[in-house]
């Protein structure tokens, strides 16, 4: 169960990193509800899974979650560039965030 709400956390790290770019510096009221109440959700669901899970791999995990749904989201919604070196960077964080997974003893 933890790696599940691990993962819920990252999807909503996810979300309120993509509602900052809504809120405009905090200055949009609905956008910047839905941020406020994303971190919040994103930071209950990262203390439920930390206590099972170490918190190395598992705040590796959040992090890397939230980076690459942000950056994909990045370039599906805001246009942002792709190339390749951007796309291998983005594997690699993959790697990173399967390799933990698997090392991980829970």
């Amino acid at each position: 169960m933890q790696w599940l709400f691990l993962f819920v956390a990252g999807l909503l790290e996810i979300w309120w990193a993509i509602g900052l770019k809504y809120s405009h510096g905090f200055t949009r009221l609905l956008p910047s509800i839905f941020t406020i109440f994303g971190m919040i959700a994103s930071f209950y669901f990262l203390s439920l899974a930390l206590k099972t899970l170490p918190l190395g791999t598992a705040y590796a995990i959040w992090t890397g979650i939230g980076t690459v749904g942000t950056v994909i989201l990045g370039i599906i919604i805001f246009k942002e560039p792709v190339d390749i070196i951007r796309l291998t960077c983005i594997g690699l964080i993959v790697l990173g965030i399967v390799g933990l997974k698997l090392v991980s003893p829970n």
